[in-house]
Order: C-alpha cells, then structure tokens, then sequence
C-alpha cells in the first residue's frame, strides 16, 4: 500500500477512520510544546482552507475547523474569553474594523510591522 507523508496534527477521530477504511497509519504523540507549536501551524492551515470554499455551507465548515482549533490554543494556552473580548475591543479601537473594505495597495514604509508579507512592485 503507497503510504502519504501528512506529519502534521490530526483531530482524534482520524485515526478510526483510517482503520475502519482499512488503512493502515502511524502516529506519535506529541509533547506540550509540541502540540502548541502544532497548533498554531494547524491555525493557518485551516484559515487556509477558507480560500478554497465554494459554497456558504463549506465556509462554515472551514470556518469550523478554524474556531476548534483556536478554542484548544485558547484552551492549552489558558487564555480565557475575557481576554480575547479584551484584545478585540483594543485591536477595534488601535485599528478599527473592516467595514469601509479598504484594500492597502501600497504604503511608504514607516515601520509599520505586519503579519503579511511585503512585496517590492518591480
């Protein structure tokens, strides 16, 4: 049987599912540090399959996936309800929202640290 390299963080079912399709598969069991690291690799795996959806019942899917895996980074990092509220509320007042539906096309550079990359238009 071709075997498919994922090594990546899977939710508990998966691997019942696995073996009642009848294939085979190995797991480890990762360490605290570990299953964080993952996570947060999970996060934007999953953020990333929002751009594949094509249908309203497919991005609540997607977006699904999303929320279980921020509500275990919530969890294993103990960051409660109180605090993202928190953080929403300052990151709306430092930031504003997303209501106007600016696209940035281009900025000078004033050392304004971003999450995004930045490309140079050549």
């Amino acid at each position: 049987m071709k075997k498919i390299y994922y090594n990546k963080l899977i939710r508990d079912k998966i691997p019942e599912k696995i073996r009642t399709n009848g294939g085979e598969f190995k797991t480890v069991k990762l360490n605290r540090r570990q299953f964080e690291q993952e996570l947060l690799k999970k996060a934007g795996e999953e953020s990333g399959g929002l751009l594949s959806a094509k249908t309203n019942k497919e991005l609540a899917s997607e977006l699904a996936d999303l929320c279980a895996v921020i509500e275990e980074i919530k969890r294993t990092k103990r960051i409660s309800e109180r605090q993202i509220t928190k953080a929403i509320r300052e990151n709306l007042d430092r930031k504003g929202g997303f209501r106007k539906k600016l696209f940035l096309v281009w900025s000078s550079d004033t050392g304004y640290k971003t999450n995004e990359r930045r490309y140079e238009k050549k």
